[in-house]
């Protein structure tokens, strides 16, 4: 098989009801379609059944996440590449040519995206992936399109193929074989930045990651978790800090943690004082006690990605601050930044 397309799903029927359609009609000449469930509670398997007879069904026995799941399902399947597509995506005509394409053409680039906008707004990237994603020198990711909160409108000043950091985990293209041998997402993620944290490591290695935007998807966003929600940003701080433990070079690691310890608690009671957020204030500083308590587990990952890495920094960690270039020299947009 060339191409499996998984659509990892925990009680998404209502998300696949609406947007699957659009993926079997674009697809299915080019690729094989799974989902992949993670023990829904929902009428997914029934509606799957009933209506998508030709969706091949993965049943997962728990709601194992979003890297777990995703590594257990891949683990069934044999294809020479594979595309995690978020269930809440809708694709266009012609998405999957360019993709193919490029990586046929391309042994160095390890994973790909298309370009990610809002089905709200189709004139605005989406913000969990845009145009390819990067990050600063402390761990702070941003793509072509959305810097923080600030997304832009496409008026196709990214639509050019560029080497990126992170493809976006809602439509990541990633060669099979690369994907096993960096030993795929990070299950004890759980879920959140596990993708970033996967495409560093790749890059580490000296694969290319590319942003392809002749491909176009549409994407809801915030499917599973809404953006105030204590959990995803507890998931979110706790991983981003491991992250960095793991992939940073041995030169820079001490200053960036010292950095983001003072950076995570400011974040911690600008939450508090200035949104009167109860929630994720307690949710950054449980995250960071979180991340003291279990660092030292990824002691041995670090040891290997540092020993086995082919390049110790790559161009697409900028180094920039982003906070520094957002809120102290107002740059909004991308094409702003240094």
């Amino acid at each position: 098989m060339k191409l499996a397309i998984v659509i990892l799903n925990w009680n998404g029927a209502e998300m696949m009801r609406r947007y699957l359609p659009s993926v079997l009609q674009y697809s299915r000449d080019e690729a094989t379609v799974y989902v992949a469930d993670n023990a829904s509670t929902d009428d997914s398997l029934t509606l799957l059944r009933e209506h998508f007879p030709e969706v091949r069904v993965i049943v997962l026995e728990k709601n194992w996440g979003f890297a777990e799941g995703y590594n257990r399902a891949l683990a069934q399947i044999d294809a020479e590449y594979y595309l995690l597509l978020n269930s809440d995506i809708e694709v266009t005509h012609h998405w999957l040519t360019p993709l193919i394409e490029y990586m046929d053409t391309h042994d160095d680039v390890a994973a790909c995206q298309p370009k990610l906008l809002s089905i709200a707004n189709r004139d605005l990237f989406e913000y969990a992936g845009a145009s390819g994603g990067y990050l600063d020198r402390y761990g702070y990711p941003f793509c072509r399109g959305r810097l923080f909160e600030t997304v832009e409108a496409d008026n196709g000043q990214y639509d050019y193929p560029t080497d990126i950091l992170w493809a976006t985990g809602a439509a990541l293209f990633v060669r099979a074989r690369i994907y096993n041998k960096v030993g795929g997402l990070d299950a004890r993620f759980f879920a959140h930045n596990e993708e970033i944290d996967m495409c560093w490591r790749i890059r580490l290695l000296g694969y290319r990651i590319v942003c392809l935007p002749e491909s176009v998807v549409y994407h809801v966003g915030g499917g599973t978790l809404p953006k105030s929600n204590p959990m995803k940003t507890f998931l979110n701080f706790r991983n981003n800090l491991t992250m960095l433990y793991k992939c940073l070079p041995q030169s820079e690691l001490r200053h960036v943690m010292r950095c983001r310890w003072w950076l995570d608690y400011l974040a911690a009671w600008e939450m508090l004082l200035l949104k009167r957020n109860l929630g994720d204030f307690r949710a950054v500083y449980r995250a960071r006690r979180a991340f003291k308590q279990w660092r030292r587990q990824f002691d041995a990952d670090r040891a290997a990605i540092q020993q086995r890495g082919a390049e110790t920094t790559v161009p697409e960690q900028r180094r920039f601050s982003l906070l520094w270039q957002y809120y102290v020299k107002g740059r909004k947009h991308f094409s702003d930044l240094p």
